[in-house]
């Protein structure tokens, strides 16, 4: 097996106080059994990974203003890989095992001289890094059982001009709103995309238009009368129109009509950017980290599962990921949900149970969304796909989700 395929990358979103994500932190992790922590000696692979990978995406990797996030140890510092990066779009994280001698500081002032950012991996806990406080472009602070007085007095000591501070581990809602209070801009973990209080009932008037869309489109009714359920809301009516023609969908002409869309789409895919609109539609209370997730889960559980399924199928992959966030941008229980909707028996057992034939893809998804290694490489085994295919699949779903400028 080649180096490439021996490492696996998981990614999880940093986003900033308004939940628009600024970037994205990577994780490469080895391939064997319980090996969740970075490249040691292999560090230098790492580099070579992602820098192949984004060089290989090039003008498709649209990370805009968005950053990649690397974790560095002494290695990956002074490796002659490191200049491969795109260095303004590059922050390398100096994880804690770093031993700050002067000739790691010199290597830092050069590396923030060639336009890199510069991270620290929790200072507070391993005060050694605190030498490199003056170079830091980011300070990386661990929030789990930690309380809002401690996170006020790490913001006082680490927060100055030039440096901004990432609360990470966040896991709960709560918890990032008592942070921001308090004063951080920053945070990483899925506080956004965990459900907290599904209890509400009534779902916003423009999802149950999508809803009754949907379920037109899965009934296989006439093309008037889903072009009239159209014309009811023209806000929906432009926003299928403005996706339609975005550039993510690759058409030649521009589609200027409903009746045009249904001619040119065809019903599957239709259905498919019903779903994606499902997403984007109702009021604006999804946060935009949230939205951008479940679109880029549909994006690569369809392109997980395309080797296996037909068309059709792959059209249900992306509906499958895509809807398994609804529970939480709704804030509706997952089952009443589905009430709603008519959607074939396999896209339900995904949704309710991760099971059937959509099932572990999804599953496959959501452990790269977690950077949970142990998981993809067992489902990636059970599916038949190595990980340089997994990694490819990850990076190739961002750059669409970018693409499609949502």
């Amino acid at each position: 097996m080649t180096t490439s395929h021996q490492s696996i990358i998981g990614r999880q979103p940093v986003v900033n106080d308004k939940q628009e994500i600024i970037g994205y932190e990577f994780f490469f992790r080895k391939e064997s059994a319980g090996s969740d922590t970075p490249f040691a000696e292999d560090i230098q692979t790492c580099a070579r990974i992602l820098s192949t990978t984004m060089d290989e995406m090039h003008e498709n990797w649209l990370l805009g203003q968005q950053l990649a996030f690397i974790n560095v140890d002494q290695v990956m510092l002074n490796s002659e890989f490191l200049e491969l990066m795109p260095a303004e779009k590059t922050v390398l994280e100096i994880v804690h095992q770093v031993d700050v001698t002067p000739e790691i500081i010199a290597r830092c002032q050069a590396l923030k001289a060639a336009k890199f950012r510069i991270a620290l991996d929790n200072p507070q806990r391993h005060t050694h890094l605190e030498a490199l406080l003056p170079l830091a472009d980011y300070v990386k602070l661990d929030m789990r059982e930690v309380d809002i007085a401690t996170a006020s007095a790490w913001l006082k000591k680490y927060q100055k001009p030039g440096c901004r501070l990432i609360a990470e581990k966040v896991e709960q809602n709560a918890q990032f709103k008592s942070l921001q209070e308090a004063g951080y801009q920053q945070f990483q973990g899925f506080f956004y995309a965990r459900p907290e209080n599904l209890n509400a009932k009534v779902i916003n008037p423009s999802f149950e238009g999508v809803l009754n869309l949907l379920n037109l489109v899965s009934q296989e009714a006439d093309n008037r009368d889903i072009e009239n359920g159209f014309k009811r809301d023209t806000t929906l009516s432009y926003k299928l129109l403005r996706y339609i023609n975005s550039v993510g969908f690759g058409l030649s002409c521009e589609v200027q009509s409903i009746g045009h869309a249904l001619t040119i789409l065809g019903r599957n895919q239709l259905y498919r950017w019903l779903t994606l609109l499902m997403v984007t539609a109702g009021n604006n209370s999804t946060s935009p980290a949230l939205m951008k997730t479940s679109i880029t889960r549909g994006r690569l559980t369809e392109l997980l599962g395309e080797p296996f399924f037909d068309k059709k199928d792959r059209d249900n992959l992306f509906v499958v990921g895509v809807f398994s966030l609804l529970d939480v941008m709704l804030k509706v229980p997952m089952e009443d949900i589905l009430e709603k909707l008519q959607l074939p028996e396999p896209i339900v057992d995904a949704l309710t149970q991760r099971s059937g034939i959509f099932g572990p893809f999804l599953k496959l998804t959501e452990a790269c969304e977690d950077a949970n290694s142990d998981q993809i490489l067992h489902l990636a085994e059970m599916l038949q796909l190595n990980p340089e295919k997994v990694n490819e699949c990850h990076m190739q779903a961002l750059a669409w989700t970018e693409k499609l400028g949502v």
